[in-house]
C-alpha cells in the first residue's frame, strides 16, 4: 500500500466523524474544514459526494492519474541511457550540465537526480554536518593568492603528474593552471609569472611548506625567514609577503577546488579528446579556466582590486632561477653540465674571474648578467642567442636601461686652477704624464724640441695646448 492510500484512508475516516458531529451541530462546517485542514467548500463537496455515492465518493480522484506535468518519459530514458553509456560515475551536477551544454537537454537538475536515484545509477548523498566558516575571505582580488599542487591521474592513460593551481582568494577564481610531471621551483615560477604577466602584482601568496617554497630546517619546524629558496627570493624582491600553511585544513580553499577538479577534468579531457600535456595545457589556458571560473567563483565583497601593474615588467629578470657564477680561464661559464661562452663585449677585454649572475628562464634558456649589463643569451641547448656589442648601454637589462634614460646628464664644469698656481701655469693646460705615455705622436713634427744635452722639456716652455695632438 502506497503513502497516498494510507493518507487517503485516514482522511475517509476523520472526514466520517467529523460529518457526524456537524450532522449533530456539536460544530459548525467551517469548524469541520479547519479541522481537515480543508477549505469549507472542499468540505461541502465531500459532504455531497459522500451522500450521493457513499464511501467511494470520498476516493481521492488524483490517484492513478499521470500528472501533465510530470516529464516525459522518453526523454527520462534518454537520460539514463546517456549516464550508463557515456557519462559513468560523474556526479549529477556535472552529468546534468554536460546535458544540457552538450545534448539539448530541458529537464531540471531536481529530476534528474531522482530518477537517476531510482534506476540505482546514483546514491543518494550522506546528511552533512553544519558548515563552519573558519575565516573570512579578503574583500578584493589581489590581497591574498593560494597556490598548491595535486597529484592525480589528470590524463587518462598517463602517469600521475601534478596540477599546479593559483586562485584568489576573494573570490576563488583561478587565474593558472598547468600540468607539469612533477611540482617544484620551475613550476612555481611559470604560475607567478603568468599571473602577474595578465593581472599585476599582488599583495601576499598562501602556499604549504614544500622545499621548493621554504628552507625548513628540520622537520616539524617552523620555515625560515632567513634563508630563503629561489620562490622566496623573487617574492621578496617583488614586494610580495610569503605565508605558510601548517595543515591542510588551513588551505580550504585550494583543497575543495582540487577535489572539484580530481572529479570533473579527466572527464572533461575524455570528452574533449585531449591525451597530450602541452595540448591539455593549452585546453587549460583557453578554454577550461574560463568556463571553471563561470561556474564556481564568486563574486568579491568590495569592488575594486589590490593588483597593481609592474610597468618596468621588473618580474622577468625576478621571477627565474638566479645563480651566481665565476667566469673561468677560457672565458667561459659552467651551468647544468653545459659550458657557456661569453662573446666579445665591449665593457672589457675578458671576464676571467668575474663574478656573474645566470638567470634561467621556464624555457631553459638562459642570460647572463655582470651587475645590470646582460652579457649573452643562451637557448636550452647553451647556444647562444644574442650578445649585445653595440654599447653598455645596450647592453644593459631593460629596467637599468629605464633608470639610466631617466636621469638627465648634467655637463661638469671646467676645472678651476688652484689660486696658489702663477699666471702662466694657469694659462697653460695641465698635462700629465710623459709624452709617450700620453700617446702624442711626434714623428715627423719637430716636436717635442730637444736641447743639446737631450734633457726632455718643460711642458710650460710651450703655449700650445695638448689638446691639438688627440
Amino acid at each position: 500500500m502506497g503513502t497516498a492510500s494510507i493518507h487517503e484512508g485516514v482522511r475517509r475516516m476523520r472526514f466520517s466523524s467529523l460529518l457526524d458531529r456537524q450532522e449533530r451541530s456539536e460544530i459548525t462546517q467551517e469548524e469541520a474544514a479547519e479541522m481537515l485542514g480543508v477549505h469549507v467548500r472542499t468540505f461541502q463537496r465531500w459532504a455531497a459526494r459522500y451522500e450521493d455515492e457513499g464511501e467511494a465518493g470520498l476516493a481521492d480522484r488524483r490517484v492513478g492519474r499521470r500528472s501533465p506535468r510530470r516529464a516525459p518519459q522518453e526523454e527520462l530514458e534518454r537520460m539514463l541511457g546517456l549516464y550508463r553509456d557515456k557519462y559513468a560515475a560523474f556526479t549529477v551536477k556535472h552529468f546534468h550540465e554536460q546535458l544540457v551544454k552538450r545534448h539539448g537537454y530541458k529537464l531540471g537538475y531536481t529530476v534528474t537526480k531522482l530518477n537517476l536515484h531510482v534506476a540505482g545509477l546514483v546514491k543518494p548523498a550522506r546528511s552533512r554536518s553544519a558548515h563552519r566558516k573558519k575565516r573570512q575571505r579578503r574583500p578584493l582580488p589581489g590581497m591574498m593568492l593560494h597556490q598548491d599542487g595535486s597529484r592525480h591521474i589528470w590524463i587518462e592513460g598517463r602517469p600521475p603528474m601534478d596540477l599546479i593551481v593559483t586562485l584568489d582568494d576573494a573570490t576563488s577564481e583561478v587565474y593558472s593552471m598547468i600540468l607539469v610531471a612533477e611540482e617544484g621551483t620551475a613550476s612555481t615560477l611559470r604560475a607567478l609569472r603568468e599571473v602577474i604577466a595578465a593581472h599585476g602584482l599582488f599583495c601576499a601568496l598562501y602556499t604549504d611548506r614544500g622545499g621548493h617554497y621554504f628552507h625548513i630546517p628540520k622537520g616539524g619546524e617552523k620555515a625560515s625567514r632567513t634563508h630563503k629558496t629561489q620562490v622566496g627570493r623573487a617574492l621578496a624582491q617583488l614586494g610580495i609577503e610569503h605565508i605558510a600553511s601548517y595543515s591542510p585544513q588551513a588551505r580550504g580553499r585550494s583543497e575543495r577546488a582540487f577535489r572539484t577538479l580530481q572529479d570533473r577534468l579527466p572527464k572533461e579531457l575524455r570528452l574533449v579528446g585531449i591525451d597530450d600535456v602541452e595540448a591539455a595545457n593549452r585546453w587549460l589556458r583557453e578554454h577550461y579556466i574560463g568556463e571553471y571560473n563561470k561556474a564556481f567563483a564568486i563574486a568579491p565583497e568590495q569592488e575594486g582590486s589590490a593588483f597593481v601593474p609592474d610597468r618596468t615588467e621588473a618580474w622577468r629578470e625576478i621571477l627565474c632561477v638566479i645563480e651566481e657564477r665565476t667566469v673561468g680561464n677560457d672565458n667561459t661559464i659552467a651551468w647544468d653540465g653545459r659550458r657557456l661562452q661569453l662573446p666579445e663585449s665591449r665593457l672589457r677585454p675578458h671576464f676571467v674571474k668575474a663574478r656573474v649572475h645566470l638567470h634561467e628562464y621556464p624555457d631553459n634558456s638562459v642570460s647572463v648578467f655582470l651587475g645590470p649589463h646582460r652579457l649573452a643569451s643562451y637557448d636550452g641547448d647553451g647556444a647562444l642567442l644574442s650578445s649585445p656589442t653595440a654599447s653598455s648601454l645596450a647592453a644593459c637589462s631593460t629596467a637599468s636601461r629605464d633608470g639610466l634614460h631617466s636621469t638627465a646628464r648634467v655637463d661638469r664644469p671646467a676645472p678651476r686652477p688652484p689660486l696658489t698656481r702663477s699666471a702662466p701655469a694657469a694659462a697653460s693646460p695641465a698635462q700629465v704624464g710623459t709624452w709617450r705615455n700620453r700617446g702624442v705622436t711626434t714623428a715627423g713634427t719637430g716636436w717635442p724640441p730637444r736641447n743639446t744635452k737631450g734633457a726632455r722639456p718643460c711642458p710650460r716652455a710651450s703655449s700650445m695646448s695638448a689638446s691639438m695632438y688627440h
